[in-house]
C-alpha cells in the first residue's frame, strides 16, 4: 500500500477502503506522507466526496490518531458544543459558561479559525492572559475545579485533525462535507464529552451555502455521534447575517461578554437560549 495509489483511487471517484484511510492518517500523522501528498488527497475528496463508509473510518482513524478522554471520573454527563462556523458566530462563549453555571460540566476543545471563520480558540486568545494550550492534566483540573474548561487542540488529543485543519486552511479544500464531519467529530470524540450539540450553520456566511447544505451535514455528524455513543442534537442557524454586531475577533470577544447580560440582544438571545435549551 501506498499513498500514490491512494491519491489516485480517489482521484478517480472510487471509494477508499478502512485499511487505506488508516494508512494515510496514520502515516501522514507522523510525517512519513508529505503535506503536498495529503493535499493532493484532500482536494480528490473535496471534489469527489466521499460515502458514508468512508466518512465514518475517517472520523474514527483521526480521532484515534491520539488520546481519547475518559472524564467519567469527573461527572455521569459532560457536555459540549461545537458550531460548523460562521461570519461573527460567537454562541460558544456565551452558551457555555451559563450552562457551566448551572452545575453542568463543560469540556471543549476547539478549533482556530478556518477560511471565512473566525475560530473559538482566535477569540479566547484576544483575552489578555487565557491561556488555551492546557495539558491534559491541566484540563481536567479545569472542569473539576470551575465546571468548564474550553481549549485549543492540544498534546495528543486528534493530531491528525490538527494538521488536516491547518493543511485545509491553505490549499482550497475548506468547504467539503465529508473532511468538515471528520474534522469536528473526531475532536468530539476524542475531548470527552458524551453530550453534544451541534450548531450547524447555513448562508451566505457559513460553509455549508443552504438548508438542505447544512441538513445534510447535520445528519452524517449525527450518525457519527450516534456510532461513537455520544448523545447529539442539532440545530441550524441562519448564517446570512452575523449574529450579533461585530466581526473581529477582540471586539467579538467583547461583545460576547456583555452579552451574558441579555443587554439589546435579540437574536442573541433566541440563539443562546436555543443552545441552552438543547443542552437540557
Amino acid at each position: 500500500m501506498n499513498i500514490i495509489d491512494i491519491i489516485t483511487k480517489k482521484r478517480n471517484n472510487q471509494p477508499l477502503t478502512k485499511d487505506e484511510i488508516d494508512y494515510f492518517v496514520k502515516n501522514y500523522t507522523t510525517g512519513t506522507i508529505a503535506d503536498y501528498q495529503a493535499s493532493a488527497l484532500t482536494m480528490a475528496i473535496c471534489l469527489n466526496g466521499m460515502n458514508e463508509e468512508e466518512t465514518k473510518h475517517l472520523c474514527l482513524a483521526m480521532a484515534k490518531s491520539g488520546e481519547i478522554l475518559d472524564l467519567s471520573d469527573i461527572s455521569d454527563i459532560i457536555v459540549d458544543k461545537h458550531s460548523s462556523g460562521g461570519v461573527g458566530d460567537k454562541v460558544t462563549l456565551i452558551v457555555m459558561p451559563i450552562v457551566a453555571s448551572l452545575g453542568v460540566k463543560v469540556a471543549k476543545m476547539s478549533g482556530r479559525g478556518l477560511g471565512i471563520t473566525g475560530g473559538t480558540i482566535d477569540k479566547l486568545e484576544s483575552i489578555t492572559g487565557y491561556r488555551t494550550n492546557l495539558n491534559l492534566q491541566e484540563f481536567k483540573q479545569a472542569i473539576q475545579k470551575i465546571g468548564i474548561s474550553l481549549i485549543g487542540q492540544t498534546g495528543n488529543l486528534a493530531p491528525a485533525d490538527k494538521k488536516l485543519y491547518a493543511l485545509r486552511d491553505v490549499t482550497g479544500t475548506v468547504e467539503s462535507l465529508p473532511l468538515i464531519a471528520s474534522s469536528i467529530m473526531s475532536k468530539k470524540i476524542a475531548s470527552g464529552a458524551n453530550k453534544l450539540v451541534l450548531e450547524v450553520t447555513c448562508g451566505k456566511g457559513a460553509f455549508m451555502k443552504t438548508q438542505q447544505e447544512a441538513e445534510n451535514l447535520a445528519k452524517v455528524m449525527k450518525n457519527l455521534g450516534k456510532l461513537a455513543e455520544i448523545e447529539t442534537v442539532c440545530v441550524i442557524t441562519n448564517m446570512n447575517e452575523p449574529i450579533g454586531k461585530t466581526v473581529r475577533k477582540c471586539l467579538r470577544s467583547t461583545r460576547s461578554k456583555r452579552r451574558t447580560k441579555w443587554k439589546n440582544a435579540r437574536r442573541h438571545k433566541r440563539i443562546n437560549l436555543r443552545n441552552i435549551s438543547t443542552n437540557n
